[in-house]
């Protein structure tokens, strides 16, 4: 029997409610499937950690987490803490500590959920969107000086790297080529952005001509914008740098129903070490402790780190527990129109798998 080791990181705010659901998830998928199982390892991090320690995580955090299959995140941020310090002290020494490059986000309208877009179009909406995620506006690269003074300057210098680029398109390139439709858009704003996003455009063009047998098309972002909403049939997978994709993708899961639907994964593709799968719907403290918090986007987190872990059977099964319960609508979350709480929710989900 083959036995996953996750690193489980709830955090903050909703996350540790909507990753313990999708933990109870995962565990009877696992029970029912008999093949695998798994083996969770649970860390406190966040910023409550930082509240008692005077870190978001241990200094040696991504070495312990370095040697598990996978990493199942929840949300970080806090309304008392500098979002840039529990973002950049968690989640992104993460990423960035573990070389994740590739983020990737699906979106679809799924049975029974009624986008802003539906009828007319929100039914040919099935992107896949690839996001840049180690360089970029997010590098890290700048500073301020002169605090106070009225010649203060703060700058974020945005990197691109010709590796960088590189690897995500061509990730993005074989993403692209396992789909139906096999049709790439590669996102820009080389017109304004004149060094470089010049370089990325270059770069892409170089990387696309080794798959012939792709559809491509460029599209600058503020226009990507409008033709998501007015002709999202026209779009299959996306590639995007760092800050683009992150806005981009936001619009997308609203376009699908609901950001709390949401799922993405941070990947290492050459999985010498592990990729962090999370729902990208954030602390939602508003929802804090209510119960009321909307599962789906973990559950779909989940079955993108089974994919990733290689369970394709029990992946598949468990996106057809959430179709199932969607498509009924009797259990819908608050965000979606209903007013399931996340248990109920959860408990739906546990039902269609049984019957899956």
């Amino acid at each position: 029997m083959r036995t996953h080791r996750i690193a489980v990181i709830p955090a903050d705010g909703i996350g540790p409610e909507v990753i313990g659901a999708g933990c109870e998830v995962l565990e009877v998928l696992a029970g029912r499937d008999g093949d695998f199982t798994f083996d969770f390892q649970w860390f406190d991090w966040g910023s409550d950690y930082y509240r008692r320690h005077g870190e978001m995580m241990p200094a040696d955090g991504v070495e312990t987490v370095r040697g598990f299959d996978a990493i199942y995140f929840g949300a970080v941020g806090d309304v008392d803490l500098p979002d840039d310090l529990t973002l950049w002290g968690l989640r992104l020494a993460i990423c960035q500590g573990l070389d994740q490059f590739a983020n990737i986000r699906p979106t679809r309208l799924l049975p029974g959920v009624d986008g802003p877009l539906k009828p007319a179009l929100g039914e040919a909406i099935d992107w896949l969107i690839v996001r840049e995620n180690s360089e970029g506006e997010y590098a890290g690269v700048g500073g301020r000086a002169h605090r106070g003074l009225p010649i203060e300057v703060g700058m974020d210098v945005a990197v691109f790297t010709r590796a960088g680029i590189e690897r995500v398109a061509r990730y993005a390139c074989e993403a692209a080529l396992a789909r139906p439709r096999r049709k790439l858009t590669i996102v820009t704003k080389s017109n304004a952005q004149r060094h470089g996003m010049v370089m990325w455009d270059q770069i892409c063009g170089e990387v696309v001509e080794d798959y012939p047998g792709l559809e491509v098309d460029w599209m600058l972002v503020d226009a990507m914008t409008t033709r998501m909403v007015l002709d999202p049939a026209s779009i299959d997978a996306v590639l995007a740098t760092n800050l683009h994709a992150d806005i981009l993708s936001d619009l997308a899961s609203a376009l699908g129903g609901s950001l709390g639907i949401g799922a993405t994964a941070n990947l290492n593709p050459d999985r010498s070490v592990p990729s962090m799968f999370e729902p990208i719907h954030g602390t939602a403290f508003e929802l804090t402790g209510k119960g009321t918090a909307n599962p789906l986007g973990s559950f779909w987190t989940a079955n993108l780190m089974l994919e990733h872990l290689g369970e394709a059977k029990a992946a598949e099964r468990l996106m057809q527990a959430i179709e199932t319960v969607t498509s009924r609508g009797e259990t819908m979350p608050g965000d979606l129109g209903g007013k399931a709480t996340t248990a109920e929710v959860t408990r739906a989900i546990i039902e269609a798998l049984g019957a899956a």
